[in-house]
Order: C-alpha cells, then structure tokens, then sequence
C-alpha cells in the first residue's frame, strides 16, 4: 500500500472546510446582525401593538348583533380586521368602512380569510349602506378596546388580529386605508 499523498489530503481537507464555510456563513451572519440589534426593514403601514396582546387568551369578549359572542380563535386560518369606531360614526367613518371592505374584496380568492368586525355603534345608516354585507357588528361588553377606540368623532381605527386571537398591527384613526391594503395584501396569500 502506497501512502496517501500530503498534497491531495490536504486539497480534500480545504474543500471540505470550504463546503462547511458556505453553510455555516448565512447563520454567522444572521447571529452577529441579531446581536447588533439589527431588524429588516419592511415598511409595514400599521404600527406594532406592544406589549402584544391575545384577545383571546384575555377572554376579551365582543358580543354580536346576534347575540352571539366573537370567536377570536378561527376555526381556519383567517386573520380579523377589527374596525373600532370614535363616537359618532357618520360619513367619513363610513368612507373608511367602505374602503377597508373594498381592500378585502382586492384579496380576490383569498378574500375568506379575513374576516372584518366592526366594534362600536353602527353608523345611523348602516342598514341601508350595504355595512351587513361586509361586517360583523358587534359591541365591547367590558370596554376592553377603550385603548384603541380614537377620541375623535366621526372616526375610526382598525387593529389586524392573527388566527389565534393575538393582535398584530393598529392602524390609528386617520389611517391611510390603500396602506392597510398593502399590509393585508403581504400577510395573506
């Protein structure tokens, strides 16, 4: 039996620590960016609820027009838009109203799988405005959305809700609601 040779066993070792190199780089870098504190960027339009909250978990409990309360947690996965109108609810509210319907319609096939929840007291037209169409009515029984009910009037904010109940995203009042589509539009495909 011959020796190996020293050349080819060390051009063997250097590959195979290039191989491991290449595989082992991305998650080198992704530790040392966490540890800088580094985010990506995406420009997401809503801002982020800290500290997160589970409506579900919090058995915050929205009562139906039906007399039925909300199921936070889906039986699918589907995503909640809650719509939470300022005290008196008339045409720019409803201008909103329709606009968020409309941004659900643009899902197209993916439509089902947000469900949208208006929380507050419907509009004085909302029977004639086609509002059933589109949303559930519903009320806070304990007041536990006064956080995010907008003070002002003829108003109205919009909290995007995960599957299981937990809220991601507030879109205060005077949101841009082609911003919420663009939102509702990377999260649900």
């Amino acid at each position: 039996m011959n020796p190996p040779d020293q050349r080819a066993m060390r051009a063997s070792r250097l590959k195979l620590l290039l191989i491991m190199l290449v595989f082992a780089a991305p998650i080198i870098a992704a530790g040392v960016l966490t540890a800088v504190g580094w985010q990506p960027g995406g420009k997401a339009n809503g801002l982020p609820i800290t500290p997160q909250r589970n409506f579900a978990n919090e058995q915050l409990q929205v009562i139906l027009a039906d007399g039925k309360p909300w199921a936070w947690r889906a039986s699918e996965p589907q995503l909640t838009l809650v719509a939470v109108a300022g005290p008196g609810c008339a045409s720019h509210c409803v201008d909103t109203l329709t606009k968020i319907a409309a941004a659900r319609i643009t899902l197209n096939r993916n439509a089902t799988r947000l469900r949208l929840l208006y929380v507050g007291v419907p509009p004085a037209d909302a029977a004639t405005n086609g509002m059933a169409n589109y949303w559930q009515v519903g009320q806070d029984s304990k007041d536990a959305l006064a956080a995010f009910r907008p003070s002002e009037p003829d108003s109205v904010s919009a909290l995007l809700v995960e599957s299981d109940g937990t809220a991601l995203s507030l879109y205060p009042a005077g949101f841009d609601p082609s911003g919420l589509r663009k939102d509702l539009q990377k999260v649900i495909r």
